[in-house]
């Protein structure tokens, strides 16, 4: 033992600082627990905070206000027709039958607030138990300034996401941008949030006004203060410390030197995973992860800390999974020094008038899939000699100007300082388009040819984009007979080049029901829990519906911190 240590006690000791961490320890200090939560990052937040904060609840009381249908044996139909013999049931069980009751719990007992947005369906809502809404709920927004000082503390979304150097928009008021065109009310809406974040420039680094992910970390992290939980920044956790029979704690690596933290009822895993670990990638043979081109979303500071110290004390790691990653496509911004800023592609490649296309000019899938799915697709149809994975969105001047393409934004926004800096590509053809993209010309002329009069009747009939409600949700309001597509006529033509990405890993910690680790025997490691992504994927790498990291983070954060309590 380092006798210079500094030595804590609490009862439980967090490991990470996002949603699935910050919903053990408010949990935790709510039933009467002493709780500590050691963030290796400057801030707090982790991923979430750069996520859409959504939350996928099977069975939630909002959806049954609004008249929705959904059953627990709905769920997990859908849930089994998703994962196959990969699911983990017992997990997906409990899951389902907790989470409606958990959102209600955080909702009751703290600063967590949700709205069911009633149309966004589930990803695959043709598959058995699918629905065609009423699973995800996004966080309210939220007034940063109620964190007092601890604001500063808060992570910063990615800088690719805001508008104007720190100014947030979340997918509520995308509506209103796209409709400033055509909508006076839209067109208030948009100067009211400009206005805010004008005002908040006064006194603040970046907007007050939080959505998306950070509003739900705000929201969490208030909570969590006002309890008496002590998030403590800078602090890498490095050794977990045992008895004969469980984890008693941690050793923490701070900026003051080493803080050795008694725990009393256990530690909880929240690391992260390790999406920014290239030794664990490799480790998963994952082709997406391996990609050269490939860029995480998450953190820097997530890459496995969790993962390895468990594994060191005989926890079994799951890596045989449908995807070892949440995939997204992504663009990549320039920043202006060399160096680049990955921008995520939700919604755009859904609108009408937006076609991908691999380096030969042909187009390789539905457009409007899922990000999860289209990045499969896309390293199926574009992988290179050299192991990079890439392809290009193309769109022409009437969509572009409507719905933007990645960080460029729609009217009135302005687009020069984007072809300038080579983020976007623009031309007046689409053969000098292709040139400059390095696309074979002639082919993407023919696969422009071709999409063009099947579009404008409103049809797809390579890959039936716009086929489902999900992807018409995705597409573009006002467009019939269908808002996923249209034709890509009015020049000047753009192109902007994705590469695979992703949100998060699936690949981790085999745990149990109340979120206990589990050995290579199946046997639990006393006081030891993972939640969110340090632990595996109990829907078996798939990706169902919006808020399935989130959801499942939250749920069995809340049950860790019970079972540590003495209540699960």
């Amino acid at each position: 033992m380092n006798m210079n240590r500094q030595i804590l006690e609490c009862d439980l000791l967090v490991a990470g600082s996002g949603a699935a961490g910050l919903a053990a320890a408010v949990t935790g200090a709510t039933e009467g627990l002493d709780v500590i939560v050691a963030e290796k990052a400057s801030v707090f937040g982790g991923t979430t905070c750069y996520s859409a904060g959504i939350a996928w609840i099977p069975c939630n009381e909002p959806a049954r206000e609004h008249g929705i249908e959904d059953s627990r044996e709905a769920a997990l139909s859908y849930l089994r027709a998703e994962a196959g013999n990969r699911i983990d049931l017992p997990k997906a069980e409990v899951f389902v039958d907790s989470a409606a009751e958990v959102l209600n719990w955080f909702e009751e007992n703290s600063h967590v607030a949700f709205g069911l947005v009633p149309a966004w369906p589930d990803y695959h809502p043709d598959l058995p138990g699918g629905l065609a809404g009423g699973r995800s709920l996004g966080p309210k927004p939220f007034d940063g300034r109620r964190l007092g000082k601890h604001f500063a503390e808060l992570r910063p979304p990615l800088s690719t996401t805001t508008i104007l150097g720190g100014m947030m928009v979340g997918r509520e008021d995308l509506v209103h941008f796209y409709g400033m065109q055509r909508s006076v009310i839209s067109t208030f809406k948009v100067s009211q949030l400009f206005a805010r974040y004008a005002l908040d420039r006064l006194t603040h680094p970046r907007g007050t006004r939080l959505s998306n992910g950070a509003a739900l970390i705000a929201m969490l992290a208030l909570s969590a203060i006002e309890r008496g939980v002590r998030i403590e920044l800078n602090s890498t956790i490095s050794q977990l410390l045992f008895d004969s029979e469980k984890v008693t704690g941690v050793v923490l690596t701070t900026a003051k030197g080493e803080v050795e933290i008694r725990a009393r009822r256990g530690v909880v895993l929240a690391t992260g995973g390790f999406p920014a670990s290239r030794e664990l990638r490799a480790r998963i043979g994952d082709a997406i992860a391996s990609a050269s081109t490939h860029r995480t979303l998450a953190p820097d500071e997530n890459c496995g800390d969790g993962v390895l110290l468990a594994e060191a004390h005989g926890a079994d790691f799951i890596k045989d999974l449908k995807h070892a990653a949440a995939w997204t496509p992504v663009s990549l911004a320039p920043n202006g020094d060399g160096t680049t800023t990955p921008f995520p592609h939700f919604f755009d490649r859904g609108k009408a008038g937006y076609i991908a296309v691999n380096r030969q000019g042909r187009r390789f899938t539905n457009e409007a899939n899922s990000y999860h799915d289209f990045v499969p697709a896309m390293s199926e149809a574009c992988r290179a000699a050299d192991g990079s994975i890439e392809c290009f969105l193309v769109t022409d001047a009437a969509s572009i100007r409507r719905y933007g393409l990645g960080m460029a934004p729609p009217f009135p926004g302005r687009l020069g300082r984007h072809v300038a800096s080579g983020y976007i590509v623009r031309a007046n053809s689409i053969a000098e388009l292709a040139n400059q993209c390095g696309i074979d010309p002639t082919t993407l002329e023919a696969t422009v040819a071709a999409w063009n009069p099947a579009a404008a009747r409103g049809e797809d009939p390579k890959f039936g984009k716009g086929s489902n409600v999900y992807q018409r949700f995705n597409g573009s309001a006002g467009v019939s007979p269908n808002p996923c597509v249209a034709p890509i006529t009015k020049p000047p033509f753009y192109a902007i080049r994705l590469v695979p990405g992703d949100i998060g890993t699936f690949a981790g910690l085999r745990t149990d029901p109340d979120s206990r680790v589990l050995d290579t025997l199946g046997k639990p490691i006393g006081g030891l829990y993972a939640v969110g992504n340090d632990a595996a994927s109990f829907m078996g790498g798939s990706y169902p519906g919006a808020g399935i990291t989130i959801g499942p983070a939250m749920v069995f954060g809340h049950l860790a911190a019970r079972h540590a309590a003495g209540l699960g």
